[in-house]
């Protein structure tokens, strides 16, 4: 798991929106049954799911990409945004549950879950137990310290603290990168603190439990944008990743959300998303 810049807010029209375009054209606006035509030529071409149930898991513990906004309590972000927009074109019923991340992959695999989200790293040993979709997004990772931190300001100088300590969830891409690309390649490092979510690692941070948490810039950006005067980002990019939806092995769905995942590149929706969840979004306002 763990996070370049996607968007979605397009408006899909479906039959009854192509009306109520047209209708609009008799009213003297010719340019809106252009733009309905356009959108719909793109659904047309998509597969049509019949509305089918889809179960879909998520954590809610990743911002920007989905968590509880605490000013309303909604789940909220730019999964939730992609799926319901995904969920639109192809035409299927959209149910979301939650469970952990350290849960999530075997319990997709086992068909517990139609599908999985929580910025999940593409990776070929993951593709062993689940299948992934094409990716929908392209981050890369950096270093999410406290404000006032000025012992390190890279992976080098952290490992050399020796008393530094790097929180993380265990089997995500994180943690990897804490053991191989910055420790000394021993999963049972003492100096690694494991925690059961993102956000609570990000929480032992900010009291000082740990001294350094590895996180993908949108993610981290946006705790150091809710949190001014608490975070910071150091160093430079520590490697990139791409992130995918899961699925059981063999579903038929990951064709159907590949073209839907296309279908959002092509017609712009991808960028509108990057654009409202990285860029217009504060936390907290």
């Amino acid at each position: 798991m763990n996070r370049l810049l996607p968007n979605l807010n397009g408006v899909v029209l479906t039959m009854r929106g192509i009306s109520s375009a047209l209708c609009t054209a008799v009213s003297g606006v010719a340019i809106v049954v252009a733009s309905a035509l356009s959108t719909t030529v793109i659904a047309a071409d998509l597969p049509d799911l019949q509305g089918k149930e889809v179960v879909v898991v998520t954590e809610n513990a990743y911002p920007p990409l989905q968590f509880i906004d605490p000013k309303s309590g909604d789940a909220i972000g730019w999964e939730y945004d992609a799926i319901t927009t995904l969920a639109e074109r192809l035409n299927f019923e959209l149910v979301i549950q939650n469970a952990s991340w350290d849960a999530m992959i075997p319990a997709v695999s086992e068909g517990q879950f139609d599908l999985g989200m929580t910025g999940i790293t593409i990776k070929e040993e993951r593709k062993e137990k689940v299948d992934f979709s094409d990716a929908y997004m392209r981050s890369e990772m950096f270093m999410l310290v406290r404000a006032d931190e000025n012992r390190f300001g890279d992976g080098p100088s952290f490992a050399g603290l020796e008393d530094g300590l790097v929180g993380a969830q265990a089997g995500t891409t994180p943690f990897y990168v804490a053991v191989y690309d910055m420790l000394d390649g021993n999963e049972q490092n003492p100096r690694i603190k494991l925690f059961e979510t993102f956000g609570a690692s990000v929480q032992a941070l900010k009291i000082g439990d740990v001294d350094v948490v590895l996180t993908d810039g949108t993610a981290g950006n946006g705790y150091v944008d809710a949190n001014p005067g608490t975070f910071k980002l150091v160093g430079n990019s520590m490697g990139s990743e791409d992130f995918g939806f899961i699925f059981p092995k063999g579903s038929e769905l990951v064709a159907a959300i590949n073209a839907g995942i296309a279908s959002m590149k092509a017609d712009g929706t991808m960028d509108d998303l990057n654009k409202k969840w990285f860029l217009d979004y504060k936390f907290g306002e």
